[in-house]
């Protein structure tokens, strides 16, 4: 039985990670609003000239066009609709929750929720808002979407006297889950030292 190649275009979503292929390719993880986690292959995109070099950047929204059937589609278009400046801080926390999708959601699984969760966390760390707060909003949000959440009521995030305890009670449900901690916590933690 073949699959029918499956056309998507200008879907609203964000890479969250890139790694080589090929001598001119990348291979692209993207979380979208509707569509979930894809992977992609984007064409030429380490060429000097490419179209795609300047716009495949983390933390930007970006519109995706795609084309494919396999678990791996191809990169049709892609285009920023948006720029998100972020500091050194600000970078670390959106690599943690980069590393959170990537390590938790399951490939073509939408969650729009947790979609919006994300975008308004990198919206709030371009702010130079407080990142505790956006970071255990995006967690807590995550973990009820992936149905690991608990039944509580949803806490204050942005009152700083329920902050560690909060921090600690989802970084012990998180690593559960995932069965070791995450190396971007690991740095983000140090860096709160500072």
């Amino acid at each position: 039985m073949s699959k029918r190649a499956q056309r998507v275009q200008d879907a609203a979503g964000y890479l969250l990670h890139s790694a080589a292929w090929r001598e001119t390719s990348l291979i692209i993880q993207v979380f979208t609003l509707h569509h979930g986690m894809v992977a992609l292959v984007a064409k030429g995109a380490k060429r000097p000239y490419s179209v795609l070099r300047p716009v495949l950047s983390a933390f930007q929204p970006l519109g995706l066009s795609w084309s494919g059937a396999g678990e791996v589609k191809t990169l049709v278009r892609a285009e920023c609709v948006g720029i998100r400046r972020l500091d050194g801080r600000a970078h670390m926390s959106a690599w943690y929750m980069n590393e959170l999708l990537l390590r938790l959601l399951p490939r073509e699984d939408p969650h729009p929720v947790l979609y919006d969760a994300y975008d308004a966390a990198l919206r709030q760390l371009a702010l130079q808002q407080p990142a505790a707060s956006a970071l255990r909003r995006f967690e807590w949000i995550l973990l009820n979407e992936t149905g690991y959440g608990t039944e509580e009521d949803v806490p204050d995030f942005d009152d700083p006297a329920l902050e560690p305890a909060l921090r600690q009670s989802l970084r012990t449900r998180l690593n559960e889950l995932l069965g070791r901690p995450l190396l971007t916590r690991k740095v983000l933690m140090e860096l709160q030292r500072y």
